[in-house]
């Protein structure tokens, strides 16, 4: 049996601080935005996310004594953020600006939204989950 540890919230919501500022600076700079993509991609690659490695060195308490955050959310959280940069990045390189905005302005108002408490992505996964399990069980 494998015990998995949760992220610690305070790290997840600094994560998400980290993408809003970044994204924030990148709406008056596009090239600023290779920088929560790049963020995300190593996270994804690597399943390491270098903004929490950094962050972990600054909690006061045990990680364990945080509130926990689901890992695999996360990463799906992480997914959609990365996807929605990188066609940002692209649509603002072949200057195609209200689309590279409107992806910018969509991973912005996630992880703001986030931040003050109701979370977008989970309510997708949520919800992906629950279509996968109906179909699963309609068809038997």
């Amino acid at each position: 049996m494998v015990i998995r540890m949760g992220i610690p919230k305070p790290l997840v919501q600094l994560n998400q601080t980290f993408i809003v500022l970044t994204v924030f600076i990148g709406l008056f700079e596009p090239i600023v935005l290779a920088l929560p993509f790049a963020v995300g991609a190593i996270t994804l690659i690597t399943r390491k996310n270098p903004v929490i490695a950094i962050g972990k060195r600054f909690l006061k308490k045990p990680m364990n004594s945080y509130i926990p955050e689901d890992p695999d959310q996360q990463r799906f959280n992480q997914w959609i953020a990365t996807v929605c940069l990188g066609l940002s990045l692209l649509f603002f390189g072949i200057g195609w600006q209200t689309l590279g905005y409107a992806f910018s302005m969509m991973v912005m108002a996630a992880a703001g939204t986030a931040l003050m408490g109701y979370c977008i992505g989970c309510t997708i996964r949520f919800r992906y989950m629950m279509w996968k399990h109906k179909r699963l069980n309609t068809n038997h």
